[in-house]
């Protein structure tokens, strides 16, 4: 539920004030049932991310299409493919946790 959220709150709100927001709120949630505090500053950022290029905000789309001079209608076509992408690489990090963990752990961070 809370990828969801982000994903609505990443196409609605700028990213620095989305995190700004949201992370004092999610953290304490995010830490009660045990998940760490770097895999989820990873799945926050990430989420967001993909917010930033989809519509109705999308700035980085209006930025693209204003910088090529393709319509956001055409241009929102040619995204899907690399959206769904970022939606899989999305799935994989919350699925499996190593993946944004082990440069901490190799470091001796966590």
């Amino acid at each position: 539920m809370i990828n969801i959220l982000l994903l609505i709150v990443g196409m609605l709100m700028e990213t620095l004030a989305a995190i700004v927001i949201l992370a004092p709120i999610l953290l304490p949630i995010i830490e009660g049932i045990g998940i760490s505090p770097v895999h989820f500053g990873v799945i926050m950022v990430a989420n967001l991310a993909i917010g930033f290029v989809t519509p109705p905000v999308g700035t980085n789309l209006y930025t693209a299409a204003a910088l090529t001079g393709i319509h956001v209608k055409d241009l929102t076509k040619a995204i899907l493919g690399p959206v769904c992408a970022l939606l899989i690489a999305q799935l994989l990090l919350v699925m499996f946790p190593q993946i944004s963990l082990f440069l901490p752990k190799l470091f001796g961070q966590l």
